[in-house]
């Protein structure tokens, strides 16, 4: 059963690409939607009104998810707006490229703080609102699990990572009937990485589906995960790549 109503939101990196469609699909299944954003102030008002065409509320709250302070703010904010919180979902993430051998160790700092330390820091901060029915769902990427290809070391570490905090968490929460779980895109069509892009060709060609997903396809696995449907489903990788790992 995918039906959200009456349940409330968090969705952080909530203004373009993955997270965008991610609050939207949220709202259409009946939730209110609370989501982060950091510089897109103008794409975060467009998604909050996107989300308030569905009839449910949106709230957009600036916040740098690679700063501890913000994102307890962010938190704090969000449970007000909506007056408790019952999901959240971990979508805020950046990239960094390039070979080990030049790897620039702040760039990689700046990306591990909010790959890895955000996810960790939003779900401390969300887990005490949580009850029974409670939903923590990451985004990480088919990367974290094979790396086809190089240049993209580092940025695969800090999915990987997602793995084991999944894994971790879901044995800490389950006994109080929150499941904890992890979605795996493969290439999606987003202004990080668009289908027409240098390299879309290649990374068509590793998938079993031969094209690229849409954001909206990764959302519906992330719905899908949120709802009581899923409501035996902890502690798993969900992985939505067009067959690329297959």
């Amino acid at each position: 059963m995918i039906d959200l109503n009456g349940k409330r939101a968090l969705v952080t990196g909530g203004s373009r690409g993955i997270g965008a469609a991610i609050a939207l699909a949220l709202a259409e299944n009946g939730a209110d939607v609370a989501f982060t954003y950091q510089n897109s102030a103008e794409k975060a008002a467009a998604v909050a009104r996107s989300i308030e065409g569905t009839g449910h509320r949106a709230f957009a709250i600036q916040a740098d998810s690679a700063d501890p302070a913000a994102i307890a703010r962010a938190v704090d904010e969000a449970v007000a707006a909506l007056g408790g919180i019952d999901i959240l979902v971990n979508s805020a993430a950046i990239g960094v490229a390039g070979p080990i051998a030049d790897l620039d160790v702040d760039a990689w700092q700046a990306m591990m703080d909010v790959n890895v330390r955000a996810p960790v820091l939003f779900a401390k901060a969300v887990i005490p609102h949580l009850g029974d029915g409670g939903r923590i769902v990451s985004i990480g990427s088919g990367l974290g699990e094979r790396v086809p290809f190089p240049g993209v070391t580092a940025y695969a570490m800090s999915k990987a990572a997602l793995t084991a905090f999944t894994r971790g968490l879901s044995r800490e929460l389950g006994p109080d009937g929150i499941t904890v779980n992890l979605v795996q895109p493969g290439s999606t069509d987003t202004d990080a990485n668009p289908a027409n892009g240098d390299a879309a060709d290649f990374q068509r060609g590793m998938t079993s589906l031969g094209r690229y997903g849409e954001p909206r396809e990764v959302a519906n696995a992330v719905v899908f995960l949120a709802s009581p449907a899923a409501s035996v489903i902890t502690g798993a990788v969900l992985t939505a790549d067009g067959g690329a790992l297959a």
